[in-house]
């Protein structure tokens, strides 16, 4: 089944420092990763009534199978990234390990349809 790890970035202490720090090395040295077949980073929307969100930015990097994302972290191109997140995430961060249930547009999986 195919796993992805998701880097949950909480609110950093500057987001200025960190949108250059994240610009110019998390997502870089993250596409380094062996095994790595598709990444996507996103953005949380700011709340409109200016509240904090519960979130600032996120990096899916998705893998063949739970085997292929657990070699990748225990190489090289993962010792640069790892401890760069940790640096980097001034406001906190979360690392989860996912098995993909569904994946695919709408057409493909079926997600949204009525059934009619």
């Amino acid at each position: 089944m195919p796993t992805k790890i998701s880097v949950i970035y909480d609110n950093p202490t500057d987001p200025d420092t960190f949108e250059a720090g994240y610009a110019a090395g998390q997502v870089e040295l993250a596409r380094k990763l062996p095994g790595l077949e598709r990444i996507e980073t996103s953005k949380v929307w700011p709340k409109e009534d200016g509240s904090p969100t519960p979130a600032y930015r996120m990096i899916d990097l998705y893998f063949a199978d739970y085997d292929a994302a657990s070699a990748a972290v225990t190489t090289a191109e993962a010792g640069a990234l790892f401890p760069s997140i940790l640096g980097l995430a001034t406001g906190g961060v979360r690392i989860l390990f996912s098995d993909v249930e569904v994946s695919g547009t709408v057409e493909e999986t079926g997600a949204g349809s009525s059934g009619s």
